[in-house]
């Protein structure tokens, strides 16, 4: 049977969970994350701040399975997590002044507010603004999962709910979560802060939250 099928599918409640080398991931297991994320999977992953929960770009059953998770409402910004610039582009309307800085800060521990573009499903957007959060990770896993899904993953950091922090430990996420994902990819010990968040929306930046990634360069630009 192949490993590719989600859980449900397999008459089994318990999640898969791929040691991935954090720094040399390996093809197969991260070829086997991508199918299962194409089947409708909901994918705990590093990411260069914390780990993260996602799934494939409107699916709307895994969506509302990472809100359950999570304790979401509908108001709860998800986030695109991008390969590159050029597919950020696609979802984001991205002027001149807004190119250049995230030119020069990603790949990195950022999230930028952008407002959106048609290609960005309608129930990711915030309600009233239309804008859509988006960051394209420094890590390798991340990286290459995004290179082999070939969109963005729709995605929250993996903060439970009455928690202020991040879940860093992949057996910890195992013991915990192993019923309510499909897959948990162990690439080490994550970080203890989410990443920071950016509007890039208006004329000057606006921090709205500070994270791991340094503030510094964008309250320089207010």
């Amino acid at each position: 049977m192949s490993s590719s099928l989600l859980p449900s599918e397999q008459g089994l409640s318990v999640s898969q969970f791929f040691q991935v080398h954090p720094e040399n991931p390996q093809l197969r297991l991260i070829k086997q994350a991508v199918e299962i994320i194409r089947a409708g999977g909901v994918v705990i992953y590093p990411t260069d701040s914390s780990y993260a929960v996602g799934c494939q770009i409107g699916d709307k059953n895994a969506l509302e399975r990472i809100r359950r998770l999570r304790q979401l409402d509908d108001k709860h910004n998800f986030t695109l997590v991008c390969r590159d610039l050029s597919q950020l582009s696609l979802f984001a309307k991205v002027d001149t002044a807004a190119f250049r800085l995230l030119k020069t800060h990603t790949p990195g521990p950022y999230t930028f507010i952008l407002n959106a573009t048609r290609e960005v499903p309608r129930m990711l957007l915030h309600p009233k603004r239309r804008t859509i959060g988006l960051r394209v990770p420094g890590h390798p896993i991340a990286m290459a999962l995004l290179a082999e899904l070939g969109e963005p993953l729709m995605s929250v950091s993996l903060i439970m709910p009455g928690e202020s922090l991040p879940m860093s430990d992949p057996y910890e996420m195992r013991q915990l979560l192993e019923h309510q994902v499909d897959l948990i990819i162990d690439g080490g010990f994550g970080g203890l802060e989410a990443s920071t968040v950016v509007s890039l929306t208006e004329d000057e930046p606006e921090i709205v939250r500070v994270g791991c990634g340094d503030p510094a360069p964008f309250a320089g630009e207010a």
